[in-house]
């Protein structure tokens, strides 16, 4: 009887997944060679912030919006909101010190540009972003209610 087999993929996979090994060490050497302690703490904070904070936060956000949208009879609606909040948080999460005015001084010294500007311009993009969205439902809308015509009533 013959071992089993282990799936070890192509050559160039392997290759690929050796170089970002050795990149992601490359990175965490660099990284932490300089305040270690500081960095393992923001590490272990983040997630802790995000685990214990940020995902019942919005969790329960994403299950309101599902009940409300539900309440309405207009559940499959509800990607329309997720997307566009998805993209605003991500965008909210990244450049968060420059939209709170948080790093204000530091980067009007190394940029030499203003930083007043953000908070705006992240309040237009999320705009932006949901109100293309409601354009594509408001345009999906006919297709969607024809679907949902033909699809027999759920059984509770």
């Amino acid at each position: 009887m013959r071992p089993p087999r282990i799936p070890l993929g192509s050559p160039f996979r392997l290759l690929l997944l050796a170089c970002s090994f050795a990149l992601a060490a490359y990175a965490g050497v660099r990284l932490l060679a300089g305040d270690w302690f500081g960095v393992a703490l923001w590490i272990v904070g983040a997630a802790l912030l995000h685990d214990l904070v940020l995902l019942p936060l919005y969790a329960a956000a994403d299950r309101a919006v599902v009940r409300g949208l539900d309440a309405v009879g207009r559940r499959d609606l509800t990607l329309y909101v997720r997307v566009p909040a998805a993209l605003s948080g991500l965008l909210l999460l990244v450049w968060f010190p420059l939209i709170a005015g948080l790093v204000e001084q530091r980067y009007r010294s190394a940029t030499g540009l203003p930083a007043d500007v953000f908070l705006g311009r992240w309040l237009l993009i999320t705009a932006v972003l949901f109100g293309g969205s409601a354009l594509l439902a408001a345009l999906r809308l006919p297709r969607l209610r024809r679907a949902a015509n033909r699809r027999p009533p759920a059984v509770h």
